[in-house]
């Protein structure tokens, strides 16, 4: 019997998304866990019972699994996604293992299973969204190392027989971190009135080096042939770069950097990978790129692969621009180790066809009151207090540091302050193409990963609008007006949240208002007034801690439009008084999926939740004395800032944290003691870097 149980809960933890072929329960596995055999209303991913009550709701299926297409998504840095379409299962006890290794090692490891897409919907009348999740499974091998060729193989099983080919072995490399070329020519830039000793060659203003002409401050600004090509860099040295930009021709008494009218530098050269054009700052003090106050400083919205680093640009609405929906946009863009403040939006695209951002060690200053949370909800709490409500441009307002959407992309190790949003796949409704996808056009494969992100008005991370193997990993989040993490709506997922960590006063953990579909949340450390997820379909809940401290009335709430969404292996705090602070709200327990309204589910305590619903079963409820020091935020202090110098979320040994989860393969490889502890930090493990590495 226990073995049996063990190899059930591997399957439903590590993938949260596929039944396991297992034998029906026995009689004192019955007893333990859900009282009679195959009886009564429960529903847990570890009474294989349920198989048989889903078969049941499905006539005429086809159970057997027919293999379809198979597809490697574009690489990152640090992960692989893969996409492997299937026909038939209607009763869901197909799997995918993947095994992988580095070329030239013997051992193989284990990945997370791949995570069963079937048919989902994310029902929405505003906006109207069409798309239907394909028959297939979606998956990402996890925490790879750069620029190094792995050995994969994926087996995909059926006990209802499997036609087709079962078996795909391929052979990848990651993405190495974009640099630029060692041998391409290289040009100096210095500012307006520099008398300094020059490196040759020299000019006066990016466009001047960038373009042939492109000092020209008229109405023929525009008619120069460009100089740069792939592999060369631009030094740009220590100065500030703003521009007369309301002044017509040239004069020698004040700037004439080639941006007449809207100040904006309008960048069209493409590089390539191995080749980009590079704008850097030189190294001998800090460069300054100055919009005067313009709408967008960097227009990049024909050019591929230009890659800037070590400058500073501020007192923009815009400041990168690269995107616009169905219009046009760039692939490639690289932003490393730079400052941008006093912007609109930092960086923006939501073209689908964009590929392969890296935005990494960067500093996002936003123009939101640096003493105070301000939230923008009429009905929300901060309605009365002064400055509400906040705004999202102007002179006291930012929308977002980084908004991206398309393929390939790595937003990562940034630090990002005073905004309404921090990090967003662009909420861009359906996929192009929808119902169905556009080959090429669908978002997938992103990593959001150890950003370190403070005061937004709205939310740290929002995963809207993206479809399959998004990445949200080792973020922190400090103080949100609104959920802390966002995924409404997300295309079928997985949307992996892992090790993620959120305080905040007021507001969610997680924000699924659209109903995401696909989200797997596992080892994350959540301080916030709730926890849970409104209205989701084919979400998984392991090893966190999710500890709320307000009075919304439920401390861990999930709504479900599938019944094969689970949770388990977590630990739970819920605030004095509260009556039900646990409620699983999903379809009648008979049926599989049903995207009217769940059927609503309350309950006082832990130990009648997990009975009625046999969810939660190996979870515990704890308190915050887990952590080395964890002061309770005070939701009535809606405008206070809680400041990560003073929380070590490291939990306390002993805490009963420690050695409560589950074996998550490519998640918590390697952890010590008996089982994984709860949450985002291993006791003993050093602790993640947030933000801009040294």
């Amino acid at each position: 019997m226990k073995i049996a149980l063990i190899a059930c809960v591997f399957w439903f933890a590590a993938g949260g998304v596929a039944y396991a072929a297992a034998p029906a329960p026995t009689a004192e596995y019955a007893q333990e866990g859900a009282g009679a055999a195959c009886a009564g209303p429960l529903w847990s991913v570890y009474d294989q019972c349920k198989d048989r009550r889903i078969a049941a709701t499905v006539s005429g299926g086809v159970n057997a699994t027919t293999s379809g297409e198979f597809t490697v998504e574009r690489p990152t840095l640090g992960a692989l996604g893969f996409d492997w379409r299937t026909s038939g299962d209607e009763n869901r006890t197909a799997s995918v293992r993947i095994r992988y290794r580095r070329v030239g090692d013997k051992l193989w490891s284990e990945g997370l299973p791949l995570h069963r897409l079937h048919g989902e919907r994310v029902p929405s009348e505003s906006p109207p969204l069409r798309y239907v999740v394909p028959n297939m499974f979606s998956g990402s091998l996890l925490d790879l190392r750069p620029d190094t060729e792995y050995e994969v193989h994926l087996t995909l099983s059926d006990p209802d027989g499997v036609s087709g080919e079962a078996e795909k072995a391929v052979t990848l490399r990651t993405r190495a971190e974009p640099r630029p070329a060692e041998d391409g020519r290289v040009f100096h830039v210095y500012p307006f009135g520099y008398e300094g000793e020059r490196k040759e060659p020299s000019f006066t203003g990016l466009n001047a080096a960038y373009y042939l002409e492109g000092w020209r401050h008229a109405d023929w600004s525009n008619v120069s042939a460009p100089r740069v090509r792939p592999g060369d860099t631009i030094l740009v040295h220590a100065g500030i770069y703003l521009d007369a930009r309301t002044e017509y021709g040239t004069r020698a008494d004040r700037p004439s950097l080639g941006t007449p009218f809207d100040g904006t530098y309008y960048l069209t050269q493409s590089g390539t990978p191995d080749r980009p054009i590079v704008i850097k700052a030189a190294g001998d003090g800090e460069v300054v790129f100055d919009g005067g106050g313009n709408h967008n400083l960097f227009n990049l919205l024909a050019a591929n692969y230009n890659y800037f680093e070590g400058i500073t640009v501020r007192n923009t609405e815009v400041g990168f621009l690269l995107g616009m929906k169905n219009i046009i946009g760039s692939s490639g863009f690289t932003l490393k180790r730079s400052r941008i403040e006093n912007v609109g939006r930092g960086v923006h695209s939501d073209w689908s066809g964009s590929r392969d951002f890296y935005i990494a060690d960067n500093v996002f200053v936003g123009r939101h009151d640096p003493a105070q949370l301000i939230g923008w909800q009429a009905n929300g709490p901060w309605a009365s207090l002064p400055g509400f409500p906040e705004r999202i441009s102007g002179p006291q307002g930012s929308e977002y540091a980084v908004k991206v959407y398309g393929q390939g992309h790595v937003v990562a190790f940034n630090r990002v302050e005073h905004f309404h949003d921090g990090i967003d796949i662009a909420s861009y409704a359906d996929p192009d193409g929808a119902p169905d996808e556009l080959p090429g056009r669908i978002p997938v494969a992103i990593d959001i990963l150890s950003n370190d992100i403070f005061a937004m008005g709205d939310n740290c991370i929002e995963a809207d609008g993206g479809a399959r193997n998004i990445r949200v990993m080792r973020n922190r989040c400090f103080n949100t007006a609104g959920g802390a993490i966002s995924a409404q709506p997300l295309f079928g997922g997985p949307l992996y949240l892992v090790r993620n960590v959120v305080v905040q006063g007021v507001g969610e953990s997680l924000k699924f208002s659209i109903s995401p579909a696909g989200v797997l949340v596992y080892h994350n450390t959540f301080l916030s007034e709730s926890n849970g997820s409104s209205a989701a379909s084919n979400s998984h809940f392991r090893n966190n801690l999710l500890l709320s401290h307000g009075k919304k009335g439920r401390g861990y709430s999930v709504s479900a439009y599938t019944n094969y969404s689970s949770s388990d292996y977590n630990g739970f705090y819920n605030a004095p008084g509260i009556e039900t602070p646990y409620a699983w709200n999903s379809p009648p327990f008979e049926t599989r999926a049903d995207y009217g309204a769940p059927v609503e589910r309350r309950f006082a305590g832990l130990k009648a939740y997990s009975a009625a619903t046999g969810q939660d079963r190996h979870s515990a409820e704890l308190g915050h004395d887990v952590f080395v020091k964890a002061p309770v935020p005070d939701p009535a202090q809606v405008a206070r800032l809680y400041r990560p110098d003073d929380y070590d979320l490291r939990l306390r040994r002993q805490s009963r944290a420690i050695d409560a989860g589950v074996a998550l393969a490519n998640v918590n490889d390697g952890h010590a003691g008996r089982a994984p502890d709860l949450g985002a930090y291993e006791l003993g493990e050093p602790l993640p870097h947030y933000g801009p590495r040294p």
